[in-house]
C-alpha cells in the first residue's frame, strides 16, 4: 500500500495510507522519486516555523524529483512519462509580482508546497502543471531532488550577477554553500573563496571548484567583488559583509533567528555595499537550475549521505538536527 507522512501539529507525525489525487484542470501527477529534508522541514516538525508559513495538517516535502503520470485537462499528453522537479510557491499569477517574474513576492499572499499544500512525502504529489520543470530523459532523479535548494542558489547567482574574472567568495558550506560553489565557478571566477567554520568541508569545496578556502577564525581578505552568504546566521553576514570592497556586491540566503543583530547600516552606506536578499525561487532561477544541471555543471549526488524510506521520517529528522559532520542531504524515498 502506497504511505505518505502526515505532520498532525508539532511534534506530532504519522504514516498513513496515500491514494493518488487524480489531476483537475491544468495540473499533473507525479509519482515522487525522492523527497529532501532540510532545516525548513525540522522548522514545520518542531512548530517553531513562522506564523503564516504553515498550515497543518500537512504532508511535507518541497524538495523533490519524479516522473508524471497523468495530467488533467488542458495541459499537453506530452509530458507523460517526463522526469520533473517543481517550483515551490503557487503564486496567483495575476498581480504586479507575478507578471513581472517575482513569483515569491506574489501579492495574493503565502501559498507553497509541502508548508501550505500537500508535499511530496508521499507516493504522489498531484501539483499545477505549470510549476514542472522537465529534465532531460537521462537525468538521475536522485541528484535532481536537491534542485530545489539549487534553485534558492540559483536566485542568489543571478542577483550576485558575478562577471567573468571577478573575484568571488561564499560563507558557508552547508548544501546551499555547495551549489553557490558550482554555480559561481560556472563563470569563470579568478578567485573563488569558501568561508566556512569546519576544515573538513575544504577538499569538497575545492572539488566544486572553489580555489582557496579558510575558517572564519582565521584572517580574512577584504577586496572580494562578490560574496553569497549561505549560513544563516547574523555573524556569517557580517562575515560576508567584511569580505566585500567598497562597491561590491551581498546576497543574503540564509535566515537567522528572530531578533538577531544585523548589518551595520553605517557600514554598507559609507562602503557603497549592493546588498540583495532571497528567499524561494521564482522560474527565471528554477529554469537557470535546469540548464546548468542538464549541461553538466552542477553536480548534488555528492552531497547526498543518507536515503530512507518513508517509514523512517523520524530517524530523518533526527539526522537532519544532530549536527554531526558526516551527515550531508537526507533524503526520503517513498
Amino acid at each position: 500500500m502506497s504511505t505518505a507522512v502526515v505532520i498532525e501539529a508539532p511534534g506530532a507525525h504519522r504514516l498513513v495510507p496515500h491514494e493518488p489525487r487524480d489531476p483537475a484542470a491544468g495540473e499533473a501527477l507525479v509519482r515522487v522519486h525522492a523527497a529532501g529534508i532540510c532545516g525548513s522541514d525540522r522548522e514545520v516538525h518542531q512548530g517553531n516555523r513562522p506564523e503564516g508559513y504553515v498550515r497543518y495538517p500537512l504532508v511535507p516535502g518541497h524538495e523533490w524529483s519524479g516522473t508524471v503520470e497523468a495530467v488533467g485537462a488542458g495541459v499537453p499528453v506530452s509530458l507523460v512519462g517526463r522526469k520533473v522537479v517543481g517550483e515551490g510557491f503557487r503564486n496567483c499569477q495575476v498581480c504586479d509580482r507575478c507578471h513581472a517574474g517575482e513569483t515569491t513576492l506574489c501579492t495574493a499572499g503565502y501559498e507553497e508546497t509541502g508548508f501550505t499544500q500537500p508535499g511530496a512525502m508521499a507516493a504522489t504529489l498531484t501539483l499545477p502543471a505549470r510549476l514542472l520543470h522537465v529534465l532531460p530523459d537521462d537525468a538521475d532523479l536522485t541528484a535532481a531532488a536537491l534542485l530545489e535548494p539549487a534553485a534558492c542558489v540559483a536566485a542568489a547567482a543571478l542577483k550576485a550577477n558575478a562577471r567573468p574574472g571577478e573575484r568571488v567568495a561564499v560563507v558557508g558550506t552547508g548544501t546551499l554553500g555547495m551549489f553557490a560553489v558550482q554555480f559561481l565557478a560556472a563563470g569563470s571566477p579568478a578567485e573563488l573563496l569558501v568561508v566556512g567554520t569546519r576544515d573538513d568541508r575544504e577538499a569538497l569545496s575545492r572539488q566544486f571548484g572553489a580555489t582557496g578556502f579558510r575558517t572564519k577564525d582565521r584572517p580574512l581578505p577584504d577586496d572580494f567583488d562578490v560574496v553569497i552568504e549561505t549560513a544563516g546566521s547574523a555573524d556569517a553576514a557580517r562575515t560576508a559583509a567584511g569580505l566585500l570592497r567598497r562597491g561590491g556586491r551581498l546576497v543574503l540566503t540564509g535566515i537567522p533567528a528572530a531578533g538577531a543583530d544585523g548589518l551595520d547600516p553605517t557600514d554598507l552606506v559609507v562602503r557603497q555595499l549592493e546588498v540583495h536578499t532571497v528567499f524561494g525561487a521564482p522560474p527565471d532561477a528554477w529554469a537557470h537550475t535546469v540548464r546548468v544541471f542538464g549541461a553538466g555543471l552542477l553536480d548534488p549526488l555528492p552531497l547526498v549521505t543518507h536515503e530512507l524510506p518513508l517509514a523512517e521520517f523520524d530517524h530523518a529528522i533526527e539526522l537532519v538536527g544532530s549536527g554531526d559532520p558526516k551527515v550531508g542531504k537526507v533524503l526520503l524515498r517513498p
